[in-house]
């Protein structure tokens, strides 16, 4: 009996050690839910220290590439052909809480170097001096194309001399002036060579393409993204935007068809991020607060990249990566596929990929490298929302004020993420290889090395390297470098019917999805004989290739491309994004949008107002909460011409009628010009039923006079 008993003891202590010991294992993988530091220090920690504060997955690690003094405010980074990293640093971004000296050209795109190959830049050299906030950089051959804030134009630089610094400049693309999108966040922000060969920004509207070495330019549709763009293999492309606190949207096909997104397209759950910090500076103020004073809702959204490198696990691959800089962390983002609609989920149950407890750590890009490691750009500093959000009277400024954070500036890093399973490969040395040495990397691993030997090839346009390309569209053992040896041949402009009717057989559907993509030059022909060709990838086993056909024959007005589309949407009935496909064929042509904009006014609200106040002028609800007010019968906006016009040249804070809104506060908008305003708020007055006076442009200048000395937002009872 005594014998039995110390047994069973002996089993029931095994079983509390076991548990305890399994409760312990829980706590510290984080399924418990991480450890929060409910009180940060502002205060400026090392590069080491930071890194130190870093919550990643198990098996991975941060390493330091660069830091100050080689960078200083960096906030996006892009590598040459060589491996060389061109760095925009916005040296004027806040530089104090009222912004002051935001315009001047004192901003700067540095270019670092590994000299020694361990993963360090140790060599910075200024590339490009005296810039207003760059904001676009791409690297080409041997030259970078470059945008900066408030302008609609693109220049290249190079280098001629080899010191590191550019000697040419080259205009290429001149557009309409100075920017009127006036407010530093609302700004073109990225530059992408998209697998189709045109250049796209995050907003839109245009898009790019060389040709025989001259820029072209073509308008698309326009959209309210704001810093970050980036692709997958098959060149369907990920937006983000923080004023509308949209982590991701419009990848359900790629942007050149127009902007589709469905219902559910961000699994439940997934606008909520799980920091491991408080965020007091938060500019939704306590409404954007847990019960903790973590983040409770995407934000600032930023720098979001697919991950498409070789060198770390591979179901990471395919993945995207969505910086958020409030929170001081980045999201993971799992795709899905689920009845025909591509959803997003959180790769871990209220964890996210990378999380810090440094208050200073501002996370604002991401990129695969050409390591095939995953870089992250970090501003790091004291305040990450742009002044116009710090305004006199804001609850983020007194947040500001408090901690001090105005102090934390010019600083900056970049790190790489890589894993326990990490082994160093070749560096880059394209731009020193023959068109036959680079028509190997299209099947290159690594997504960097294919999209940049692409490039390069269409760039220098040597046709001896045609054969080559057509061979391995043909017979290439890797599925990607056969798709890309297509898309090489159409950028060069040498793509021919036999070899697309060809790949129209490849067993991967991604070529298949490629060579019916590219057919469509021939379809806007009326080659009719191309559509008996194309009839049997209606039924196509992939639900991809059948949507592509939809998406390409939407460019051919026949009755025999519209029973090939409808024959398509018969046979996968319940795909939702086919559906939304053939509902928008009928005389589809990518500049639709444009035509139809009745008003400037429309375009101004559509593509930056109607982000919270909803198309419908009845104010847009996101995560439970209505982001801004309704202007559909609002008396405000009907009434004295004045007031609208006093809100938009100095903004507007606090609540309004009593009740308070997610996005805090109504930023000033004076940086435009008096007609911009005159044209939007025209729209809002006689738009949704609305039917008061139009506004001048003489009446905006009248009250810009009569209030320019006004440095803080309007209240509702200072306006009444």
């Amino acid at each position: 009996m005594k014998s039995i008993y110390n047994h069973t003891v002996v089993n029931s202590l095994r079983l509390f050690f076991i548990i305890a010991i399994a409760w312990g294992m829980a706590v510290t993988s984080g399924l418990a839910g991480p450890e929060i530091n409910p009180d940060p220090s502002p205060e400026f920690q090392s590069p080491q220290e930071t890194i130190e504060s870093f919550k990643l997955p198990d098996g991975y690690r941060a390493e330091l590439v660069a830091s100050e003094p080689l960078i200083r405010e960096p906030a996006m980074a892009a590598w040459d052909a060589n491996g060389r990293l061109y760095v925009a640093e916005m040296q004027t971004y806040v530089q104090n809480v009222d912004g002051d000296g935001t315009r001047e050209p004192k901003s700067r795109i540095v270019r670092l170097t590994d000299t020694d190959g361990d993963g360090q830049m140790d060599e910075s050299s200024v590339f490009v001096d005296n810039l207003v906030l760059p904001r676009l950089i791409l690297p080409l051959d041997e030259r970078i194309l470059v945008g900066v804030t408030y302008q609609s134009k693109l220049w290249t630089y190079r280098d001629t001399t080899g010191d590191g610094r550019a000697d040419e400049k080259a205009l290429v693309y001149d557009g309409p002036g100075i920017d009127s999108g006036g407010n530093l966040e609302h700004q073109e922000g990225g530059l992408l060579w998209g697998l189709d060969n045109w250049i796209y920004t995050s907003m839109g509207g245009r898009r790019f393409r060389f040709t025989h070495g001259a820029m072209e330019t073509e308008k698309i549709f326009s959209h309210f993204a704001q810093w970050g763009i980036t692709q997958d293999d098959l060149g369907r492309m990920y937006f983000s935007s923080a004023g509308r606190e949209v982590p991701a949207f419009c990848f359900q096909w790629p942007p050149a068809y127009g902007e589709l997104n469905l219902s559910g397209q961000l699994a439940e759950g997934f606008q909520e991020p799980w920091p491991i910090i408080a965020t007091p500076d938060v500019q939704g103020g306590p409404g954007r607060l847990r019960s903790d004073n973590t983040l409770n809702h995407f934000t600032g959204a930023c720098g979001q990249s697919v991950f498409r490198g070789h060198r770390l696990p591979s179901d990471l691959y395919g993945d995207v990566f969505i910086p958020e800089p409030v929170g001081r962390l980045i999201r993971r983002a799992e795709v899905r596929t689920e009845g025909g609609k591509r959803v997003l989920h959180n790769a871990y149950d209220e964890k996210e990929f990378l999380a810090s407890s440094d208050m200073n750590f501002r996370p604002v890009w991401t990129a695969t490298g050409p390591d095939g490691c995953f870089y992250v750009v970090d501003m790091y500093r004291g305040i990450i929302q742009e002044s116009n959000w710090v305004g006199k009277g804001s609850y983020l400024r007194k947040e500001v004020l408090k901690l001090g954070l105005q102090k934390n500036i010019g600083r900056g890093r970049i790190y790489r993420i890589v894993h326990e399973s990490y082994e160093p490969g070749a560096k880059p040395n394209m731009l020193n290889e023959t068109p036959e040495e680079l028509v190997a990397h299209l099947s290159h691993p690594n997504g960097w090395w294919r999209q940049t030997a692409q490039k390069l090839l269409i760039l220098r346009g040597d046709r001896s390297v045609v054969p080559k390309l057509k061979s391995l569209a043909r017979n290439g053992e890797s599925a990607l470098g056969r798709m890309h040896a297509l898309w090489t041949l159409e950028g060069m402009g040498v793509i021919n019917r036999e070899l697309l009717i060809e790949a129209y057989d490849d067993p991967d559907y991604r070529v298949r999805v490629a060579a019916i993509r590219i057919s469509e030059a021939l379809l806007k022909r009326g080659d009719d004989a191309l559509l008996e060709k194309l009839a049997p990838m209606a039924t196509d086993p992939s639900g991809e290739v059948a949507l592509q056909l939809v998406l390409s024959l939407r460019y051919n007005d026949s009755d025999k491309a519209e029973r090939l589309m409808r024959k398509a949407l018969d046979n996968r009935p319940e795909h939702e994004r086919m559906q939304h496909a053939v509902k928008r064929s009928s005389n589809y042509s990518p500049e639709a949008t444009d035509k139809t904009l009745t008003s400037r006014g429309e375009e101004i609200y559509r593509s930056l107002c109607a982000h919270c106040h909803g198309e419908n002028g009845r104010g847009k609800v996101t995560g439970g909460q209505q982001l801004a007010p309704k202007l559909d019968g609002s008396p405000r906006v009907n009434g004295e011409k004045s007031i609208p016009i006093k809100v938009l040249l100095h903004g507007l804070a606090g609540p309004v009628n009593g009740k308070k809104y997610a996005a805090g506060v109504m930023m000033p908008l004076r940086q435009n010009t008096d007609k911009w305003i005159a044209d939007v708020l025209t729209y809002v007055r006689q738009a949704w039923g609305n039917d008061s006076s139009a506004v001048q442009p003489e009446e905006v200048a009248k009250v810009r006079e009569a209030t320019k000395g006004r440095d803080r937002y309007w209240t509702i009872e200072e306006l009444e």
